[in-house]
């Protein structure tokens, strides 16, 4: 999508809100739902397993989760996360998942409407995020209980029967269902804009006029006196509120606006809140129709996941048309009539992870010859089939055993090198020529592995040339490319695209190799207060574990927004309330906190 000129972009008086999500995936649907009011308490008709952490639970069973100290409750927790709020949400959600059971959430969700925090979600196309492009052939890693979102049940919204254990695992199709109608089930879809791109993310560095602590729109801190209504849906005990409820959202209702392209425009005074962000980018409408859009947000939530941008092996003909960088590729190709299929030349697969085991099953369910090259060993104890149980995932350790069964390492048979001259170049010692003499594969199996290979070239003829231990060099003739090594997020809006805000911030970011640093119980940028990040972006690759992230960033916001409404109370008894220009209160910024 083109960038928005500068000169497009609408100036004046932008609508504040509190905080804007950027990604409407699982991260941003589940912070979504926190930020509504929707409060996790122990259920006390429930008992946790982890007897200590069960007496820490009971010690403040009258507080929710949120407002409770997270790094107390996580003390001594262990699981598959390196985030420890992200272990804690987990065991509250899947007691002893890891060991096999499936036991019940230990928590209660009450919907309270002061605890509702004004917010925008920005997200690409509908709720559900990357799920919507995945392949819809192949299953999740993940149980798809472990897919699931707090207050609804994944089998309970799923309409496929369960077959046996693969069942348990669902597919992208039904896991992108379930995330558009959760939002909807929720009620959570006023919060949310479709179609959004969001170009730039900056801080404004404005001199601050009084203190401001709140919007114009809030009576007394947003205090609501619920009034509890009887049952509970979903897991959810609903409480009921005033008319208060309905004027904390004004400020979401005019940033929705103005992102839709409607006048959301307020009245925002010079004397804006010191540090707040602009993020600015365009709405896709109609078509082809770009909508720009600003909006002054005084929290930024990075939720945008990890595969925006295909890892690339960066050599020699990478760009070609036969080499792609997505299993959905492989997709279009075998329903697009091509010639693919077992008489064909083989669709080479580079990659040892998860996607580039989906594409060499899905071209052997199509009887398509598979050339499988990874630079680690058939061994490696890294790899990631190492971690994953066989009664769970047969199909994954059937392409870990042909990995390891069916390698070709023997040394292929090469024709006498020609005298090297200016069209023949030199590659590590030996002559492309002589290289592209390399024979392949004989007979044309149907998978053979190649480890400890890596890429040298892709040429103009379809051929790729590998280089192999030792330094020896093979040329294969393919149909298809396929290179699948991981994905980086694309975080272009941000100034040096993030890596300032990164572990190293002198390398790229990476879900994996360099994260970005946030603090481990609030998920708050260590470089850059106001500004957080969740889900892959902090290492959370999973869906069961970026809910911590959700559970965090809520808290902390949470917290900071009761601290306010005190320090506020205390002004307005001493009758030094801050007001704006016009006479608004807190000179028309968001929602209190920054």
């Amino acid at each position: 999508m083109p960038l928005l000129e500068e000169s497009s972009l609408p100036r004046d008086s932008p609508p504040t809100v509190p905080v804007v999500i950027i990604g409407n995936g699982p991260s941003g649907i589940c912070l979504s739902y926190l930020l509504s009011g929707y409060a996790p308490y122990l259920d006390p008709a429930t008992a946790h397993p982890n007897q200590v952490l069960y007496r820490k639970l009971q010690e403040s069973k009258h507080l929710p989760i949120t407002e409770q100290d997270l790094e107390f409750l996580c003390e001594g927790l262990e699981g598959r996360s390196a985030n420890p709020v992200a272990v804690l949400f987990d065991t509250l959600l899947h007691p002893n998942a890891d060991m096999g059971f499936e036991l019940p959430p230990v928590l209660q969700w009450r919907l309270e409407p002061q605890r509702h925090i004004p917010h925008l979600v920005l997200g690409k196309a509908t709720p559900g995020g990357a799920w919507h492009a995945m392949e819809g052939s192949m299953l999740t890693i993940s149980l798809g209980i472990w897919m699931e979102l707090p207050g609804v049940n994944y089998r309970d919204m799923c309409s496929s029967k369960r077959r046996g254990v693969a069942s348990d695992r669902a597919s992208p199709e039904e896991i992108s269902s379930y995330y558009k109608n959760y939002v909807k089930l929720m009620g959570l879809q006023k919060n949310f804009v479709d179609n959004t791109y969001v170009t730039s993310v900056q801080r404004l560095h404005r001199g601050h006029h009084g203190d401001d602590l709140t919007n114009g729109h809030t009576k007394e801190g947003g205090v609501v006196n619920g009034v509890k209504r009887n049952g509970i849906a979903n897991g959810v005990e609903r409480n009921g509120s005033s008319d208060g409820e309905e004027k904390m959202g004004d400020e979401v209702d005019l940033g929705k606006k103005a992102v839709n392209g409607g006048d959301g425009s307020v009245g925002v005074s010079k004397g804006l809140a010191q540090g707040l962000w602009e993020v600015r980018g365009y709405q896709r409408v109609q078509g082809d129709t770009h909508v720009p859009f600003s909006v002054f947000a005084e929290n930024v939530v990075l939720a945008t996941g990890a595969s925006d941008s295909p890892a690339r092996l960066g050599v020699e003909g990478e760009e070609l048309p036969f080499v792609f960088h997505s299993v959905r590729d492989l997709g279009v190709a075998l329903s697009g009539g091509t010639k693919l299929g077992p008489t064909s030349e083989p669709v080479l697969v580079v990659g040892a992870g998860l996607s580039a085991a989906d594409a060499v099953l899905c071209a052997r369910n199509y009887g398509i010859p598979v050339l499988h090259a990874f630079r680690k060993r058939a061994d490696d104890p890294q790899l990631i089939f190492k971690q994953l149980p066989k009664t769970l995932y047969p199909e994954y350790h059937r392409v870990y055993n042909m990995m390891c069964s069916h390698s070709h390492l023997a040394p292929a048979p090469t024709p006498p090198a020609p005298t090297p001259t200016a069209t023949s170049p030199t590659i590590n010692g030996a002559t492309a020529a002589s290289a592209f003499g390399s024979a392949t594969p004989s007979g044309k199996p149907g998978y053979t592995s190649l480890p400890e290979h890596c890429v040298v070239s892709f040429q103009p003829d379809m051929r790729c040339l590998l280089q192999g231990p030792g330094g020896s060099l093979r040329a294969f003739k393919v149909s298809m490319a396929l290179v699948l090594i991981g994905s980086h997020p694309n975080l272009f809006f941000l100034k040096e695209q993030g890596r300032y805000l990164s572990l190293d911030p002198g390398r790229p970011v990476s879900c994996k190799q360099n994260p970005l640093d946030v603090d481990p119980y609030t998920f708050e940028c260590c470089a850059q207060p106001g500004l957080f990040a969740m889900g892959p972006l902090v290492g959370d690759n999973f869906v069961r574990f970026l809910k911590g992230g959700a559970l965090g960033i809520a808290s902390c916001l949470l917290k900071r927004l009761k601290e306010k409404k005190k320090k506020r109370g205390k002004l307005i008894a001493n009758g030094n309330m801050g007001r704006g220009e016009n006479g608004s209160l807190g000179g028309g910024g968001g929602g209190g906190f920054v």
